[in-house]
């Protein structure tokens, strides 16, 4: 029972319109969901993804009106978005620079070209070369990057910790993780990030742990990460991960049908949440593929309240 790599990663924002706006037209993506927060109606969640929102390529966001993120560590700090390859980089460097987005060019962080930049509402992303890894993502037709360049999913996720050990211990003994190498984020850092591997290769299965002691902890808010989830295929390995954590005495949220997929909430030692996510049954369970995210649409347990719902949401475009 392995754990597949990046499911999605949800972030917070409070400029919603502009987010929409951001993640569409300047990073290509297709608003594959329109809905909730099924935990907190009052609020969108977006999903940006592919064309059909396979899973790993879905970067979410909860609409909440909050000050921005009080950077620090227990956190996510870094969110990459894979595209396939050194022109493709090239390509998006000039692209962000004509779209008025600052960015620090092409670099080059564990032995990966990247390009470093931020989001409308700071929230920190990177550009990564996956080499063509992963599962292939389908082409959004309408994008207005060409096919060769969209984004390709999600990964790595970097998370900043003070300490490692505990932290490891759940990545290693609980989530079954393999540490595979340590880097130095840049020249000038003292802090050592530690690579974690699920099952595969390439960024999309990597979970990069920073250890940065001499930070204050981080406040959640606009442009800061709510949580990371990681991918498990079938529903009788979610059940399995819920008996190994609720087994090794891990608080757990219990499973939670999301109907788009099944949840698992559980926080590491530094109190990060992490999820554990099924694979399906998928956003075209409610909806046509060729009309993705073009509606609010709801999961049946919240249909009956609808009209309020939808009254209360943003006009958003």
């Amino acid at each position: 029972m392995k754990l597949l790599g990046i499911h999605h990663l949800t972030a917070v924002s409070a400029s919603i319109r502009e987010n929409l706006r951001f993640y569409t037209t300047t990073m290509g993506m297709r608003l594959v969901k329109r809905s909730v927060n099924q935990d907190d109606v009052s609020a969108y969640h977006l999903f940006y993804a592919d064309a059909v929102g396979t899973p790993g390529t879905d970067l979410t966001f909860f609409d909440w009106n909050m000050p921005r993120e009080q950077r620090g560590t227990n956190s996510v700090v870094l969110t990459s978005l894979r595209v396939n390859g050194a022109e493709a980089l090239k390509w998006w460097a000039n692209r962000l620079t004509s779209m008025g987005v600052s960015h620090g060019g092409v670099i080059k962080r564990d032995e990966r070209l990247s390009i470093d930049f931020e989001d409308v509402e700071g929230q920190r992303l990177s550009l990564v070369d996956d080499g063509g890894t992963g599962d292939a993502p389908t082409p959004w037709h309408q994008s207005p990057v060409p096919h060769e360049h969209q984004i390709r999913g999600l990964g790595p996720i970097v998370m900043s910790v003070p300490d490692i050990k505990r932290t490891d211990q759940v990545l290693v003994n609980v989530l079954e993780m393999q540490h595979v190498r340590e880097y130095k984020a840049d020249a000038e850092t003292t802090d050592t990030t530690h690579v974690y591997r699920m099952n595969g290769s390439g960024p999309h299965a990597e979970l990069h742990v920073a250890v940065q002691p001499g930070l204050s902890p981080a406040r959640l808010g606009a442009g800061g990460v709510h949580h990371v989830a990681f991918r498990t295929r079938t529903v009788d390995e979610y059940h399995a991960w819920h008996e190994r954590l609720d087994s090794m005495s891990i608080p757990n949220s219990g499973e939670i049908d999301r109907y788009y997929f099944r949840s698992l909430y559980f926080r590491e030692p530094g109190g990060i949440l992490f999820e554990i996510a099924t694979d399906g049954p998928g956003f075209s369970v409610d909806e046509d593929n060729e009309t993705l995210g073009q509606k609010v649409v709801l999961p049946p347990f919240l249909e009956a309240d609808r009209e309020s719902i939808v009254a209360n949401l943003k006009l958003i475009d």
